[in-house]
């Protein structure tokens, strides 16, 4: 009997831990719909973003090209709970610290030895089918850039 409680216990708790990231709209492939897009001339893009549950993390593969139309891979590892969390293959960024402000809206921030480069938010229409990244950053010569990039679901 008590294995028995024990392995329904287990079920249960696997079943909410699933539950939790289902209902998370981030979840997924995304590919970057470039019309729909602004993008300044020389600011890098991620052409697809995927979000995957990774234990109690979410894990977000990158890929796309710098500025330079260079190729560009990075992954993130970490929770939606504000901390920064590192960054591997991104030159430009060490860590991300990420927001949940609601069900659909997040808050990002990517920092450089520990100075704020990017802030950015992230809207998910109410679908689920499409998201909305709204960047603000500094380039190499002062300039303040914004951009806009929409992202379909696959």
């Amino acid at each position: 009997m008590k294995l028995r409680s024990k392995l329904l216990t287990l079920a249960f708790c696997l079943l909410a831990a699933v539950a939790s990231f289902a209902s998370d709209p981030s979840l997924g492939s995304w590919k970057l719909d470039e019309s729909k897009s602004k993008i300044p001339a020389g600011v890098g893009k991620n052409i697809t973003v995927v979000y995957t549950a990774d234990g109690d993390n979410l894990k977000a593969v990158l890929d796309g090209v710098d500025g330079s139309g260079n190729p560009t891979h990075s992954v993130w590892t970490g929770k939606f709970d504000g901390k920064d969390y590192s960054v591997t293959g991104d030159p430009r960024t060490d860590t991300r610290a990420i927001t949940k402000v609601d069900g659909r809206h997040l808050k990002v921030v990517n920092k450089k030895d520990g100075k704020i480069t990017v802030t950015g938010t992230v809207a998910t229409a109410p679908d689920g089918k499409t998201r909305t990244l709204v960047t603000h950053s500094t380039s190499p010569d002062g300039k303040k850039v914004a951009a806009t990039f929409v992202y379909d679901k696959q």
